[in-house]
């Protein structure tokens, strides 16, 4: 069984940085695609930012030259550097991995989630 797990959330002030972590049970070349979505209290779950086997990044607008993801392939391990945090950027943050079983299809896991709040 897959398992994602995330950390490193928390409190921080505007203008200030956090760098959510997110380990997989099963190499990050096994993956298609990993992400990370948030969903803040009353809004959808949505796509923050996603990075492929193949390295290909995407970010949503919101958070484009603020925050950056990358992987340590060493580790199994998704991180998403979020830097010039701002408050609406708060909500939790989702860890997200997509992988194709042959004979299956594509499954898609979701680790538990990390809080993230930003505020004075």
């Amino acid at each position: 069984q897959v398992q994602l797990v995330e950390s490193g959330g928390g409190l921080v002030q505007p203008g200030g940085s956090l760098r959510p972590s997110c380990a997989a049970s099963r190499s990050i070349f096994s993956f298609l695609v990993m992400g990370w979505y948030r969903q803040a209290p009353g809004k959808q779950r949505e796509l923050v930012a996603a990075i492929t086997a193949g390295n290909t990044t995407t970010y949503a607008d919101s958070v484009k030259g603020r925050f950056t993801i990358s992987t340590d392939n060493a580790k199994n391990t998704v991180y998403l550097q979020m830097n010039s945090l701002k408050p609406e950027d708060t909500a939790v943050y989702y860890c997200n991995g997509k992988r194709y079983i042959l004979g299956t299809g594509t499954r898609e896991y979701w680790g538990q989630g990390t809080q993230v709040t930003v505020s004075s």
